[in-house]
């Protein structure tokens, strides 16, 4: 087998078995299909978010044609959430995901929205360019995010966010989220300052 420095040579046999390790190392990565498990789900739609941090795929199986969407999103740095016991833990956008989502269950709000508002939230933590961040801080950008997005969702959260143990410091919780929305709804009754 004559080669040159530049080329690499394999013989047959070495060229059959790399190309059966591709091959089967392309299958374990391909998608399955969350109805039936086929391996090979075919893209019928692909978008990106409005920041361009997020694509967001339609998906249709072959064998049993259910549709499915996917969300592909580039995965940064990690960093560590520091819990109010002082353990650490890596950050998890399942987690967060998870408890966002148990806030605005049975509320009116379109996934899109919700998808949207969890992007944000984690840009924002990994704009803040720490390697450690307190539970505390990820739980004020999430209050922040829900007190527009729906409010009812904001008292769910702020109630297990913060702790409220009784109706008392429940109904102040919703107290000041009705004085903060009235407040934006009558801009006359802001005090402008200066």
């Amino acid at each position: 087998m004559a080669c040159q420095r530049w080329q690499v040579c394999w013989s047959s046999g070495e060229y059959n078995t790399l190309r059966a390790l591709l091959e089967q190392a392309a299958k374990e990565n391909q998608l399955r299909c969350p109805y039936c498990s086929f391996a090979d789900t075919q893209v019928i739609d692909s978008r990106e978010s409005d920041d361009g941090a997020v694509i967001r795929r339609r998906r249709k199986c072959p064998q049993c044609n259910g549709r499915f969407t996917t969300y592909e999103r580039a995965e940064a740095a990690q960093f560590m959430v520091v819990k109010k016991d002082g353990r650490r833990e890596p950050f998890s956008r399942d987690k967060l995901t998870r408890n966002t989502l148990k806030a605005l269950e049975k509320r009116p709000v379109p996934q899109e929205l919700v998808e949207r508002f969890l992007q944000r939230v984690e840009q924002r933590l990994y704009e803040l360019g720490k390697s450690e961040v307190s539970s505390r801080e990820i739980g004020q950008l999430v209050l922040e995010g829900l007190k527009e997005l729906d409010p009812v969702a904001y008292v769910r959260f702020a109630s297990v966010y913060m702790g409220v143990s009784d109706l008392e410091a429940l109904q102040q919780v919703i107290h000041q989220l009705m004085v903060q929305q009235q407040s934006y709804a009558h801009p006359s009754t802001r005090r402008d300052s200066g």
